[in-house]
Order: C-alpha cells, then sequence, then structure tokens
C-alpha cells in the first residue's frame, strides 16, 4: 500500500469515526430526551441551586428542577428540531437549486431573486420575524429554521448542475424524448448527491444554534417548555450571583454536538471533495 492510498484510508477511518460519533451522540441524547419523564426536572424549592454533587451531576435552578434532565431534554428539543429543519430545508435547496439550473430563464431568475432577497436581509432578524409570524413555538421555530437556511445550498446545488447541463449524456436524454424532470431525476440528482448529503450534514448544526439564539432571546419555546435557549436565557439571571452551572453545562452540551457535527460535514467534504480548497 503506497503513501497516497494509505492517506486516503486514513482519511476515510477519520471520516467514518467523525460521523459515527457525531449521529451516535445525536441518537442517545435523542433517546434519553424522549425518554425522561417531566417528574424527572420538576419543581423543588427545598433543593434550589443545588451545585453540581452526585445526586445532581448538573446541579439545580432557581426553582429546583435537576439542571441534568432538564438540559437532555432541552438538547433533544433543539435536535428534533434540527432535524426536521434541515431535512425541509435541504430538500428547497435540491428542488430550487436543480430546476433553477435545468429550467433557466424566468425560473432561474426567480430563485436567485428568492436567494438574494434570503441572504439581503440580516438571518436573526429574518429568523425572529417568521418564528413570531409563525405563533413561536416548536412550529414557529422549526418554519424559521427551515426557510432560512436553503439559500446557500441551492446555489451549491445549481452550480453544480450548471457544470454537466449541457453534457452529452445530458443533451442524448433530451433527445430520446425525456422531459427536464426526468433528466434531473436520473442525472442530475446523482450528480449533485455528494455536495446535497454535505450540506444536509453541515446545516444541523447552524440549525439548532439558531434555534437556541431565537429561543434565547424570547422568539422560540416558552419559558415553561424545556430548551437549550430557555435554559441559557434563565441563567443570565443568576450567573452572576455565582450560579455558574446553570449556564456551562447546558452550554457544553449544545457546543458538543454543534462540533461534533461540523467535524463530521468537514471531514466528509475532504473525503468526497479531495482536491478541493480545504485539502
Amino acid at each position: 500500500m503506497n503513501r497516497k492510498t494509505e492517506k486516503f484510508w486514513n482519511r476515510r477511518r477519520k471520516t467514518l469515526w467523525a460521523v459515527t460519533g457525531a449521529f451516535l451522540y445525536l441518537a442517545v441524547c435523542l433517546a434519553a430526551g424522549l425518554c425522561i419523564s417531566p417528574e424527572s426536572y420538576g419543581v423543588d424549592y427545598q433543593a434550589k441551586f443545588i451545585s453540581p454533587c452526585p445526586e445532581h451531576l448538573f446541579g439545580t435552578d432557581h426553582m429546583g428542577r435537576d439542571m441534568f434532565f432538564r438540559s437532555v431534554r432541552g438538547l433533544s428539543n433543539s435536535i428534533v428540531i434540527g432535524i426536521l429543519a434541515s431535512a425541509v430545508s435541504s430538500l428547497l435547496a435540491l428542488v430550487f437549486g436543480v430546476a433553477a439550473a435545468l429550467r433557466g430563464g424566468w425560473t432561474d431568475r426567480f430563485v436567485n431573486w428568492c436567494v438574494d432577497l434570503c441572504m439581503g436581509i440580516p438571518h436573526l432578524i429574518l429568523l425572529i420575524l417568521i418564528s413570531f409570524m409563525m405563533g413561536r413555538g416548536g412550529t414557529g421555530v422549526t418554519a424559521a429554521v427551515a426557510l432560512t437556511h436553503w439559500p446557500e445550498l441551492t446555489r451549491l446545488v445549481r452550480g453544480e448542475v450548471l457544470q454537466v447541463r449541457n453534457a452529452q449524456y445530458v443533451q442524448a436524454s433530451y433527445r430520446m424524448g425525456k422531459t427536464w424532470l426526468q433528466v434531473a431525476r436520473e442525472h442530475m440528482v446523482p450528480q449533485v448527491l455528494p455536495v446535497y448529503l454535505i450540506g444536509v450534514v453541515l446545516l444541523f448544526p447552524h440549525a439548532i444554534m439558531h434555534e437556541a439564539a431565537i429561543t434565547f432571546l424570547g422568539f422560540g419555546f416558552s419559558p415553561e417548555v424545556p430548551a437549550i435557549g430557555v435554559i441559557l436565557s434563565e441563567s443570565m439571571q443568576h450567573i452572576a450571583a455565582g450560579k455558574w452551572w446553570m449556564a456551562v453545562f447546558p452550554g457544553l452540551m449544545l457546543l458538543f454536538a454543534v462540533i461534533l457535527f461540523d467535524m463530521a460535514g468537514e471531514n466528509l467534504k475532504r473525503l468526497l471533495n479531495p482536491n478541493s480548497g480545504n485539502e
């Protein structure tokens, strides 16, 4: 085995471990959060502001609620939002990108206009506006994140399709009587699949970070719902009094999830695009 082949297999093994670790962390947090009963993080005023200990791993908050169980439940809510928003956003990007490149004309101009419109408005402001108009809560947050994360991936998909839409095998398909939808399904979607999969993985950390951000600002989940943004927002009222655990542990759980998926996406990008600038 030469050095080039050995380097490839090392990179492939590294990518496999990164992706496996990220999805394992996601699965464990999601399953644990969904299985936790509300009584596990219920109100207990006799246990207020207990620092981290064996009985309460992450301590308790100002209402005596166990921060460990509440943080796990909050992260699972963020993961659900991230999965739904990433799926919807990436699907929009795939449809818009392929349609814009293949159809051209007014379709391409309309898609580019929508992309410029979304990217021309400050991202956080657009998130808040959509979430507020959709009534906040889980529905509002999911809609806001899903409807604001597709433009960049749309541009990538469109660029990939533009590179091959004039290829001989594509033109031969048109001459054989196939419609642009058939060409898109049979030729274009397989062509953009690597870029699309990388985009889906990299969309996820952005989705959960922005969900936490707008919830932190009060435009997402309501205060009674366990969510990382709600927990961090509440901790700001007590962190100056030395209750550091209310912010540190939930923040680290969210940060760990974001870093894991960002690493997985970057490694996947290097593996599928070995000649890219990231190499």
